[in-house]
């Protein structure tokens, strides 16, 4: 079929940039995994540090990519018409419209946490860092951030499947 926009490379319905997104999550979760041992177990926090900053560096670059491509690109609706989870008509309570809901649940405050994260430990921390006062915030609010990093990278890749790989 043909479809608006630049078809991906994992041969499915999926656009080039939900590909890479798709993808891309595989190597994050684990990077921001290590990161954080890094941090609690080995104590290497500057390491933590470049690590966390790579990270959100790569991952605002992704998301403007992505959200450029799917504003303006590809149109992602068409992609999904063929599965048997979406339709446009009930675009929002069909199975993968529902899907789509849930992810951005998770994605949309996450990027905000994130955000705070980052943020408040480059204000707060010394350089380099070392723990103080602002750890046990960093240590709480990093959590909310990593589990909702990865509930967003478990429910795209839910929704990937429902609207671009079933048939």
């Amino acid at each position: 079929m043909e479809f608006p926009g630049v078809d991906g490379f994992l041969g499915t319905r999926a656009s080039l940039m939900l590909d890479v997104v798709f993808l891309a999550m595989f190597l994050v979760i684990p990077l921001m995994a290590g990161s954080i041992a890094l941090a609690r177990f080995r104590r290497q926090w500057q390491s933590h540090k470049l690590i966390q900053l790579t990270l959100g560096i790569v991952l605002l670059l992704a998301v403007v990519a992505f959200e450029v491509d799917m504003q303006f690109l590809t149109k992602w609706e068409a992609r999904a018409e063929p599965s048997p989870y979406f339709s446009e008509a009930t675009q929002w309570s069909c199975p993968a419209g529902v899907a789509l809901i849930v992810h951005l649940m998770f994605a949309v405050p996450t990027a905000l946490v994130w955000v705070y994260v980052i943020v408040s430990a480059l204000r707060q921390f010394p350089k380099p860092p070392v723990p103080g006062a602002h750890s046990f915030q960093h240590k709480l609010w990093g959590r909310v951030a990593a589990i909702g990093m990865t509930m967003t990278a478990i429910t795209g890749w839910v929704f990937y499947y429902m609207a671009f790989v079933a048939s």
